[in-house]
């Protein structure tokens, strides 16, 4: 970082509005898998023969509805996207920053092109891919709104910048990735089209863990039919689930020794403890969010939700680990050229005849 590089504001505002409307797609991605819209739509790039963007009105109705929008707002992300990458490239001295601009505009084609394939090719599974990639171009466009911000660029000009200790640092980025292989697992579940394999809370079938014997999954899938019509489980889905589970109460514990750490190391009135604590609270919120996903049979809004808050909890660490990262760069640049140097050089300039050798 260079405290010589001024902010600019409309670029900075610009990645924000790209990244506010990247979330509303999550959100539109979401009800298209919870209502299970994924092909209400059987063509593409054309929708029902139409050019997309010329689709008679008398086409906008039911699952249609969230699968055509769902492309209209992709499209508009792209155009953003592309002048983004454009104005990050023209406008913006950082060389790394010019090249951050290119790896979204290829991650917006890659998405494009996955979802379309989704379509063409009628492969659920890669609608999974279409998930996780959604949610990592959703980190990479935050992240390009928090280095455009003066924040970001203050970070270097501030004289006496507290470092982040090393183990906070570390905690925080294991638990951050444990987010991220929590929402690969969510992905998994959710275009697997199956509902849900466990369907009751805090119990797994009636049991801490369930039964996964071949009776005992015929016996889930016999009473599934019967209540729900839904498609059949298995044992795998199930154990994924579970798992789910389990990670689930991993990270919440994760963030909230984060939030100690964070109130014991850097005190109550830091602003990354503050985040840490925003972190912890955006977790309880996902973790309610998921427990009324099972009782509400995956009600639409509520397995919405539940992506859009894991989407936010992912952001979160991940600012949260590059705030940190910015900290302590900018306290490394601030110390005087005799204190940057190795302990090994600083010991040898104190030593007057050691330094009469050099």
């Amino acid at each position: 970082m260079s405290a010589n590089i001024k902010a600019n504001r409309p670029l900075h505002w610009f990645a924000v509005l790209t990244a506010v409307a990247t979330f509303l797609l999550l959100g539109l991605g979401g009800l298209v898998t919870s209502h299970e819209a994924g092909m209400s739509v059987p063509d593409w790039p054309t929708s029902y023969g139409y050019n997309m963007f010329a689709l008679p009105i008398e086409f906008w109705k039911g699952g249609a509805f969230f699968e055509h929008t769902h492309r209209l707002l992709a499209s508009a992300i792209g155009l953003l996207t592309t002048i983004l990458a454009i104005w990050l490239w023209w406008k913006d001295s950082r060389r790394w920053m010019k090249w951050l601009g290119v790896a979204a505009f290829l991650g917006v084609v890659a998405q494009g092109v996955l979802g379309g394939l989704r379509v063409d090719l009628i492969n659920a599974q890669l609608g999974i891919f279409h998930g996780i990639l959604a949610q990592a171009f959703f980190v990479l466009v935050c992240a390009i709104a928090l280095f455009t911000s003066r924040f970001w660029l203050e970070l270097a000009a501030r004289p006496k910048t507290f470092p982040i200790p090393r183990g906070l640092r570390s905690h925080v980025l294991f638990v951050t990735i444990l987010v991220f292989l929590q929402l690969v697992l969510g992905a998994t579940m959710r275009h697997q089209h199956a509902g849900l394999s466990i369907s009751d809370f805090p119990l797994a079938h009636g049991k801490i863990w369930p039964d996964t014997s071949d009776a005992a999954v015929a016996r889930y899938n016999a009473e599934r039919f019967e209540v729900l019509s839904e498609n059949p489980i298995t044992a795998f889905q199930i154990i994924l689930q579970m798992v789910h589970r389990i990670i689930a109460l991993l990270i919440f514990l994760g963030v909230a020794a984060a939030a100690g750490l964070a109130v014991k190391r850097l005190g109550q009135k830091d602003s990354l403890t503050k985040l840490a604590f925003c972190w912890l609270a955006l977790i309880i919120i996902q973790i309610g969010l998921g427990i009324e996903t099972i009782w509400s049979n995956k009600a639409a809004d509520i397995a919405t939700a539940h992506v859009l808050v894991g989407a936010l909890s992912l952001v979160t660490g991940v600012l949260w680990c590059l705030i940190a990262f910015g900290r302590n760069v900018a306290t490394v640049c601030d110390r005087r050229p005799e204190e940057r140097r190795s302990p090994g050089a600083a010991a040898i300039s104190g030593n007057p005849a050691l330094a009469g050798n050099k």
